[in-house]
């Protein structure tokens, strides 16, 4: 491909899931051999949701629910939904410059902080060209 930035992307990361009973969707990926190896809370609206990463071997997936009042959009469908698959980077702030010099329609201003995981993450999504979302992330 001609026209490739140069970027380093280690692999799929994450693939996000937004979930309407963490209980059963825990309970759901344990039965396929996943473990909760991560879980933190996040505001979202003025609400707060929960985060928690599922883990088997180097397999993550990423089931959110968001507060009561964010979850009508979700409850709506009727077919599921996969929210954004994340790629795992070493260096998000070069990651980000790369991006935003190649024109990327960036989501957000600036490389995000959630306290997730041992010492935080952060990161920063794109849409491509079908409204898709891809989020770069960097645990820290």
């Amino acid at each position: 491909m001609s026209n490739s930035i140069n970027l380093t992307i280690n692999g799929i990361q994450h693939i996000g899931i937004p979930v309407t009973n963490m209980e059963a969707s825990q309970q759901f990926y344990s039965r396929l051999g996943f473990s909760n190896v991560m879980q933190a809370p996040f505001t979202d609206n003025g609400g707060t949701g929960t985060c928690v990463m599922m883990r088997r071997g180097t397999m993550i997936m990423e089931l959110y629910q968001l507060p009561e009042a964010s979850l009508a959009e979700i409850r709506a469908r009727s077919n599921g939904h996969v929210d954004h698959v994340a790629f795992d980077v070493d260096n998000i702030d070069l990651t980000f410059k790369t991006i935003k010099e190649a024109g990327f329609n960036i989501l957000e201003p600036e490389p995000v902080f959630l306290q997730f995981w041992k010492n935080g993450c952060k990161y920063f999504n794109i849409t491509g060209p079908d409204g898709e979302r891809l989020e770069f992330n960097q645990v820290l």
